[in-house]
């Protein structure tokens, strides 16, 4: 489908509907053109970070995984610090934190995420890479694909899924490595002795990876993935993303093979050449405006500059630019769009809360409950005695001795139950029940304030405190 340019003119930004763009159903593969350029390269290099997922696991520090969710366990170990389950709303807040990263980048960059780093984009990039390898370019793999089946056919595909397949495997067995021990995995599954839910994660991942990234490819982006819907009210006018200069480019003209565009007598820069469509990943004719396939990877950017260069015109005919830009209307900076500050607001106050959860996180806390029935004891020399229940959470990985001291208002206090150091096993929470007993003419008032402090009695610099009160008869 064309489109004039006073009708290109009129779009606004805002995604128009399928039906009004041609957008590939799933009926036919789209064999994209890989051409090199910036857009490319970035989105090599910025892909390279995925190597982490399979690489990462593998990473010891102090003798364990450097970073392992153990679910089975109910523990989550970062480097030297173990979350545990009640301390998870710092994992939630960087899932939070993450969102909302996402949603400030696309009101200033429209999808970035999805073109240069989401999982999905990479893996069908790197399925697509395995298919040029094996198949040949673009004009091949079509050709290919609509011939008769054939011994070289037969070869091509049968080595073309084969690698796919082995991708998508080692894909499944990365994903299940950051929730068990790397190495405890690979000596189950080496010795088929990996559990029941082991295997089901290992196919149920192998299977997901192989189907979105190898076979649905773009309809994944299009019809499962949220993202690609509600771009939609995260993006305007001011958002700068790839756009089709259609006051330089319409109307369009073919030139011939080889001439310079000063040679022809077309009006526009537009030769109609296509190159920006067949470098799509997702089919999409930038030059239509707008519309839901486009994941902003700038692919179409490269193409069309390296056809200016052919015809000797200027580059960014395709370029990343604002929609209020192209009409040369007033863009406003960063700093003065209310929605991207309002993310940013939240960021900060997300990543403040996440650094001060970190470093109040101690490798140990304390919970005490004074015994309510009795309040307090009246003993045989006349002393008062309140009774604790002590909850000491282990957050390392090895066992602690902690002794037990008390402060407060109250005068040659006793601890009870707690002489020696008392043993907490690690990532486990320890209870065990205290006393405090102290003279009758020390308890000077009905509720006195006390604050217990538990500590690893071979690093100090370990501990955790809590405050409560010792209650005594009314005075």
């Amino acid at each position: 489908m064309k489109v004039e340019a006073k009708e290109v003119g009129a779009v606004t930004g805002i995604y128009q509907e399928s039906e009004n763009f041609h957008i590939n159903l799933g009926d036919k593969t789209i064999h994209a053109k890989r051409m090199p350029g910036i857009f490319r390269s970035v989105k090599n290099y910025t892909q390279s970070i995925w190597l982490l997922f399979f690489l990462f696991p593998y990473v010891r520090w102090n003798g364990r995984q450097a970073v392992l969710f153990d679910i089975t366990n109910s523990q989550f170990h970062i480097f030297n610090v173990t979350i545990l389950p009640q301390d998870i709303w710092i994992l939630a807040l960087i899932l939070l934190l993450l969102a909302m990263v996402l949603f400030a980048v696309t009101s200033v960059a429209s999808r970035v995420f999805c073109g240069y780093f989401c999982f999905q984009t990479s893996w069908t990039d790197w399925f697509t890479w395995i298919e040029n390898q094996i198949e040949g370019r673009a004009p091949v793999r079509r050709k290919l694909d609509a011939a008769a089946w054939s011994a070289n056919k037969i070869v091509r595909k049968v080595s073309k899924h084969t690698v796919w397949m082995l991708l998508a495997l080692l894909t499944g067995i990365s994903f299940s490595i950051w929730f068990v021990d790397a190495f405890d995995y690979w000596n189950l599954l080496l010795n088929f002795q990996l559990g029941r839910v082991g295997i089901e994660v290992l196919l149920w991942f192998f299977a997901g990876t192989y189907i979105l990234a190898g076979l649905m490819r773009e309809q994944t982006c299009f019809w499962l993935c949220p993202y690609a819907r509600i771009q939609a009210v995260m993006t305007d006018t001011q958002t700068i993303l790839p756009t089709y200069d259609f006051h330089r480019g319409e109307p369009r003209a073919k030139i011939r093979r080889g001439a310079n565009l000063a040679e022809s007598d077309s009006p526009g820069d537009c030769i109609d050449c296509f190159q920006c469509v067949q470098v799509c990943p997702t089919g999409v004719d930038i030059r239509d405006g707008q519309q839901l396939g486009c994941i902003t990877c700038g692919l179409c950017i490269d193409a069309c500059n390296q056809v200016m260069d052919k015809i000797g015109r200027p580059r960014g005919l395709i370029r990343y630019a604002s929609l209020d830009g192209l009409e040369n209307k007033p863009v406003s900076k960063i700093y003065q769009r209310p929605r991207t500050m309002i993310y940013a607001a939240i960021i900060v106050m997300f990543t403040a809360a996440i650094v001060y959860g970190l470093t109040h996180l101690g490798a140990i806390t304390l919970n005490v409950r004074p015994e309510r029935q009795p309040l307090f004891v009246t003993l045989s020399d006349g002393s008062i005695q309140n009774k604790y229940e002590f909850r000491v959470l282990n957050k390392t990985n090895k066992d602690i001795y902690v002794k037990v001291t008390a402060e407060g208002g109250l005068k040659n206090q006793r601890i009870i139950g707690a002489e020696k150091p008392l043993l907490t096993h690690p990532a486990h929470s320890t209870t065990f029940s205290v006393f405090v007993k102290v003279s009758a003419e020390n308890v000077l008032q009905n509720v006195t304030p006390i604050q217990f402090r538990v500590e690893n009695i071979d690093n100090p610099g370990i501990a955790a405190e809590y405050a409560t009160q010792f209650t005594g008869p009314n005075r």
